[in-house]
């Protein structure tokens, strides 16, 4: 018996030994299970399963997908550049003369037009010097008429010294000692011939030569008395230019007069908006203050600061596309007016401007703009449709997924401008490659499609 004891105490760890490893090779096979797959063919560890030759021991369904061919086209060409919008002419309303303010019809922010009253001054005092240069203008016009009237002329008649009264006196006497010194002449010339011959005594000859000598005398006479009249006629002629003048001068003190009455009403230069009117009623203004300022908006002005590269390419006529911050579904349109010949040394760039249609007064003084110009020429872009493009909200980025040969694969783009459903794409993709169109949520890289 103790040697059959014995003998089977051998055996006894090793069937404790086996025991041991049944068990534990039991608690592995009870404790291990296989991983879930989502529809996308990742696990809950977020390990990807894919395809039969894998580890995975399922094999996520293809996701069924539209698709579009990426396409190129010509597009044209840009300038791009950023600006400000101005007033097309700013004006600061000044008076033209002092005085203190009795009306401001208009505030900021009202519309102008040419000619509308801004303001009004207080206009008595010109108005009382205007009444003042007419009366003057009466007077001088009396004047004339007194002139006229020594000279026996009638209003505005033409001057002739041989129609005046006192000339004419003077004239009739002038030519009666003519007529008298021709027949003393004769009269002397007839008894110095009887003389001669006999028939006359020397003493009657002597009567007639006296008679004829007295009427030279006469008539040198009356000659001097018709030129002294003629000189007198003349100087009244004077008097009355010189009344006349008089009545130009009061005329004109009259024109600035009612100048002054009228620049005590403020007017607007143009049509227009104010954008600031400084003064108020009881105010005391001069010429050297601002009454209002008035910007003309339309057409509204965009100054823009163009690289000087780019500069040769820009000519005045040029159309040019603009955007705002206010309206940013909304893009106005323009023409280049101006390219300043000289470049800022220190941006290294030029002034440009240019015009655009304001009717609506949409687009303000002082907004800033984002611009492109159109080049000559163009450039072949990549489009796709708009539903090829997903947007991540997160990332603030676009994605596009390219198909070849049944897979996806993944594409972050850059966007460019719209044209109707399609959308430009700047880099990403090329053209004529095939990208999905619908259920991009669905896909990722790698993922498998059918169409």
């Amino acid at each position: 018996m103790s040697f059959s004891f014995f003998s089977r105490q051998p055996h006894l760890p090793v069937l404790i030994g086996c025991v041991l490893i049944i068990s534990l090779l039991g608690a592995a096979c009870g404790g291990r299970s296989e991983p879930r797959v989502n529809a996308a063919g990742d696990d809950a560890n977020g390990n990807t399963r894919r395809g039969a030759g894998g580890d995975g021991v399922a094999e996520a369904p293809p996701v069924t997908v539209t698709t579009a061919t990426a396409v190129a086209r010509e597009v044209p060409s840009y300038i791009q550049s950023s600006g400000s919008l101005i007033a097309d002419e700013t004006s600061d309303v000044a008076s033209q003369i002092s005085g203190q303010v009795v009306a401001t019809p208009v505030g900021v922010g009202a519309f102008v037009r040419q000619g509308t009253v801004i303001a009004r001054l207080n206009d008595k005092d010109a108005r009382l010097r205007l009444r003042q240069a007419q009366s003057g203008v009466q007077q001088a016009i009396a004047g004339v008429r007194q002139a006229e009237a020594r000279l026996g002329l009638r209003p505005n008649g033409k001057f002739d010294a041989s129609t005046i009264p006192e000339v004419r006196v003077v004239s009739a006497n002038y030519d009666q000692a003519v007529a008298e010194l021709r027949l003393a002449e004769a009269n002397e010339r007839r008894y110095r011939e009887l003389v001669e011959t006999g028939d006359v005594s020397l003493v009657v000859y002597d009567q007639y030569r006296t008679q004829r000598d007295t009427a030279r005398a006469r008539a040198a006479s009356a000659r001097q008395q018709l030129d002294v009249a003629i000189n007198t006629a003349r100087q009244s002629n004077q008097a009355i230019q010189s009344a006349e003048a008089a009545v130009e001068s009061a005329r004109s003190q009259v024109a600035i007069a009612q100048k002054a009455v009228a620049d005590a009403v403020i007017r607007a230069p143009y049509a227009g908006y104010i954008s600031n009117r400084p003064i108020a009623v009881g105010e005391y203004v001069t010429p050297a203050g601002i009454v209002a300022t008035v910007l003309r908006t339309n057409p509204i002005k965009l100054q823009l600061q163009v690289p000087e590269a780019e500069i040769p390419f820009i000519n005045n006529g040029m159309g040019i596309s603009l955007e705002v911050e206010a309206y940013r579904d909304k893009k106005f349109a323009g023409q280049v007016t101006a390219v300043n010949p000289a470049i800022d040394p220190v941006s290294r760039a030029a002034t440009v401007e240019a015009a655009l249609e304001n009717g609506d007064n949409a687009l303000r003084s002082g907004m800033f703009a984002t611009a492109r110009i159109v080049r000559q020429g163009g450039n072949k872009a990549v489009f796709v449709s708009r539903s090829a493009v997903l947007g991540d909200q997160n990332t603030q980025s676009y994605r596009v997924f390219v198909i070849k040969d049944g897979i996806a694969k993944l594409r972050v783009v850059q966007i460019g401008q719209d044209e109707g459903e399609m959308i430009q794409i700047l880099s990403g993709v090329e053209a004529d490659e095939v990208v999905a169109t619908s259920n991009l949520e669905q896909l990722y890289e790698g993922a498998r499609v059918k169409q």
